[in-house]
């Protein structure tokens, strides 16, 4: 795969949950990687941090694994204390730790605006703000690893990763995260009619956003670090 591509392999939602998973681990416990099958299970039915919530069988992972060993993106460890999985991503993506970190919370959460993806990817790699965010997008979006699903830079847009069927894509949502950035309406606001202020205030939301869910993050960090040390546990 050269670094120009634009066309990247369809990935089932298991298979999108188990790489996000192994870049996650990667990075937020990396004592913990390469991953066992115990706790890439743990790690894919997790309920913090994943969107939706799965209950995948340890069966339904590994079969996932395989898919994604036979398309390049894992690599399967035989050793001593039984095998292990570790991601390719790097090599095969050509992305630098940001961005695959952005894509890591793609694949672990789906399609979400800048401002939500902003907080999330944080807890793996720093991303100050949202012009630092967009430095990372813009060379991914270029090769079609991300996908916007509105206006690329109008606050409220809303992202996905782009290894949907094209048939799943036209079914994405495009707009609610969006609607939920908007201003309640009031009785009597001539304030909001002004176009700047609107804006403004959207601004001011989706940096709140950002600020609340790296408080999240911190909260999921540690809750992960816990299923972790347990699948370990679970796994020797």
């Amino acid at each position: 795969m050269s670094e120009t591509q634009t066309s990247w392999p369809v990935l089932c939602v298991a298979e999108r949950r188990v790489l996000g998973v192994l870049v996650e681990k990667a990075k937020t416990t990396p004592d913990a990687y390469p991953m066992s099958l115990n706790g890439l299970v743990a790690g894919s039915n997790q309920k913090s941090n994943r969107e939706p919530v799965l209950d995948l069988s340890e069966t339904e992972v590994e079969d996932a694994l395989v898919g994604v060993q036979q398309k390049g993106l894992t690599t399967r460890i035989s050793g001593g204390r039984g095998e292990k999985w570790r991601h390719n991503l790097y090599e095969v993506f050509h992305v630098n730790k940001g961005e695959l970190a952005v894509l890591a919370e793609l694949l672990l959460r789906g399609p979400q605006t800048e401002g939500e993806l902003r907080g999330r990817a944080s807890r793996m790699e720093p991303i100050a703000d949202l012009d630092t965010l967009r430095s990372v997008l813009r060379p991914l979006a270029e090769r079609g690893l991300i996908v916007f699903l509105g206006p690329e830079g109008r606050r409220g847009t809303m992202l996905t990763h782009g290894f949907h069927s094209p048939q799943e894509l036209a079914t994405v949502p495009r707009e609610e995260t969006a609607e939920s950035l908007k201003p309640a309406r009031s009785a009597n606001p001539p304030e909001l009619a002004n176009p700047e202020s609107l804006a403004n205030l959207q601004t001011e939301i989706a940096t709140l956003r950002g600020e609340v869910a790296d408080l999240r993050n911190q909260v999921q960090r540690l809750q992960e670090g816990v299923s972790t040390l347990a699948a370990q546990r679970a796994s020797t």
